[in-house]
């Protein structure tokens, strides 16, 4: 299973490094910058769950009366993986999900959080989905990359939902950005600490323990069946395609 994991990194390698060198990044260099970079990144801390929940769902058995589903050691992983994303703790050690958490974050630097509110208000009220999306004042780069996040959740195979969560959504974080952070950090700790600790809780704990969970899932749901590692492949590719609409709406809003 390692060789499959290793070619199907080979594959999507390039697309990877271009995000990781991608100018956002440098726009990124005062508080200003920083909320205007969370304003529109929250949406991928915030569909980042509805993937992992659809993995879940698909994993795991969450109907009444309860039967078990699939493989122990696979529905061990997701539960796990679910139990640190949506129950972590935060700054002061009281429990939170990593999206509410950021959301905190961002109130505390004094950023916007109209966008991601319209969204959500917009489905609590009883819009589906994709027409929340088209309907919102989001850049075109934002709403491809949700639409393309909730097409996976809702209708990809589990194989596939799986290697997106792991390969597309995996830590896009490089060295400079945490040293940017830092320097924010140093001139505006009372308005950086809590998007500071979020950055070190996710490097820790999503780029550590949880993605060796996610190989782990992967490869179990793939197997020996070479159509799946390649559709695995594609659909990861096409992840961080999209990513990289996000930063490029990011960069130019």
């Amino acid at each position: 299973m390692n060789t499959q994991i290793n070619n199907l990194k080979e594959k999507i390698q390039s697309a990877r490094t271009q995000l990781l060198a991608h100018k956002v990044y440098t726009q990124i260099n005062d508080l200003s910058g920083l909320q205007k970079f969370s304003q529109f990144h929250v949406f991928a801390v915030w569909d980042f769950m509805s993937l992992l929940k659809s993995l879940q769902i698909g994993l795991t058995s969450v109907s009444i009366p309860w039967m078990p589903v699939g493989d122990a050691n696979t529905r061990f992983l997701i539960n796990e993986i679910v139990l640190g994303e949506e129950s972590d703790v935060d700054e002061n050690d009281e429990r939170i999900s990593h999206f509410e958490l950021y959301i905190k974050a961002m109130r505390q630097m004094g950023a916007s959080t109209s966008l991601i509110d319209a969204l959500l208000d917009d489905i609590k009220s009883g819009k589906a989905i994709i027409p929340a999306i088209n309907d919102s004042t989001l850049p075109s780069g934002v709403k491809q990359f949700l639409a393309f996040t909730f097409d996976i959740a809702q209708n990809a195979p589990l194989h596939v939902k799986a290697a997106v969560f792991t390969f597309g959504r995996e830590d896009l974080i490089p060295d400079m950005f945490t040293k940017i952070l830092n320097d924010i950090y140093a001139a505006y700790p009372e308005k950086v600490s809590i998007f500071k600790y979020y950055i070190e809780r996710h490097i820790e704990v999503d780029g550590g323990h949880h993605s060796h969970l996610a190989l782990a899932m992967v490869s179990e749901l793939c197997g020996n069946d070479e159509s799946k590692w390649e559709a695995a492949a594609s659909a990861s590719l096409q992840s961080l395609q999209v990513r990289h609409l996000l930063w490029d709406a990011i960069l130019h809003n």
